[in-house]
């Protein structure tokens, strides 16, 4: 690809924030968005760039396997958990330095919250909680020196334990037992992240992303261990408009089920398919701002779970 092309594109997606949908703890959140799946291949020059992302995520849809459960129709109390709603609130800063052409790292830390409401089993009243706080840290290298047609890249890193995992309901009958460990801010364990990507250009001004994402937990913690989890993504963006790039992203999630004693097992994991469009517009030489809308055209969950009928995402981002 022209070197003007790569030199155009990077000021629109400097955005650096890979693994964006692990990072977030709710099995079914419903975040599979990468807002910066192109700069991973685009920001070639040494440099370093702030971002900040903005992700609404309203869990109100309680699900089981393909479809949706009434609950209205369920008499009270049950011998099961009937969530209400979780609005997940996620705002994550992050900062890429590039090295030179083929090394650069990012850093990311989320600030989390997470209003949630559940019947419990055997209750018939509402509690409810808000998780809120500081979440796990992410450190990602990247190395996209193999040459050839279009860009290719391998990520590697780790994310740490910071996050809070002991809060606990503050209201209803089950007050001060603790949050499901899939709500809290943190998993309190050590994942390995691996992924790969390619950047290519289709036909004129149109060009496209292939990528593939891993999390694997590495140990457990308080006897719990999250499920391993995958996200296939693939993309193509429009660089016909001087100063504004629309994007349409396709996103796959398949998660494995908790581990241990503390994880509720029989409710966690599943598969995800969403369509995400939306825009990044070129604020300055240095400042770009991006939104995207996210919705869900395919869903399997196990056991009941909530999951959003659209999520939201914006941001910005600052090459220095």
């Amino acid at each position: 690809m022209p070197l003007e092309n790569l030199a155009r594109l990077s000021a629109y997606f400097a955005a650096t924030m890979m693994f964006s949908t692990p990072a977030f703890a709710c099995s079914s959140c419903g975040c599979n968005l990468t807002s910066d799946w192109l700069s991973q291949g685009l920001v070639a020059q040494p440099g370093t760039t702030a971002s900040i992302r903005f992700d609404y995520v309203p869990q109100t849809q309680l699900r089981a396997n393909h479809g949706v459960v009434d609950r209205s129709a369920i008499a009270l109390p049950t011998d099961r958990e009937i969530e209400q709603s979780t609005y997940n609130y996620y705002t994550t800063a992050s900062i890429d330095h590039v090295f030179n052409p083929v090394w650069a790292v990012n850093v990311q830390l989320p600030f989390v919250s997470h209003p949630h409401r559940t019947i419990a089993e055997g209750t018939t009243d509402t509690s409810s909680s808000t998780t809120r706080g500081i979440g796990d840290l992410r450190i990602i290298g990247r190395y996209q020196g193999f040459g050839g047609a279009g860009i290719t890249g391998l990520q590697f890193g780790v994310k740490l334990p910071t996050g809070r995992f002991r809060q606990v309901f503050k209201s209803g009958p089950i007050a001060g037992d603790a949050v499901d460990r899939g709500l809290q801010a943190g998993t309190g364990t050590t994942d390995a992240l691996l992924g790969a990507y390619h950047f290519g250009k289709l036909s004129g001004a149109f060009d496209f992303v292939l990528q593939a994402q891993g999390e694997i937990p590495l140990n457990s913690r308080d006897l719990y261990r999250p499920g391993a989890a995958v996200t296939l993504s693939g993309g193509i963006n429009y660089t016909g408009w001087k100063g504004i790039v629309p994007q349409l992203q396709m996103n796959f999630r398949a998660a494995g089920k908790d581990h241990g004693a503390n994880a509720d097992r029989p409710n966690s994991g599943g598969e995800q398919l969403y369509l995400a469009p939306g825009v990044s517009a070129d604020l300055s030489g240095r400042l770009t701002a991006f939104g995207f809308v996210q919705v869900p055209v395919y869903q399997r969950v196990n056991g009941y779970q909530l999951a959003p009928k659209v999520t939201l995402s914006a941001g910005l981002s600052y090459r220095f």
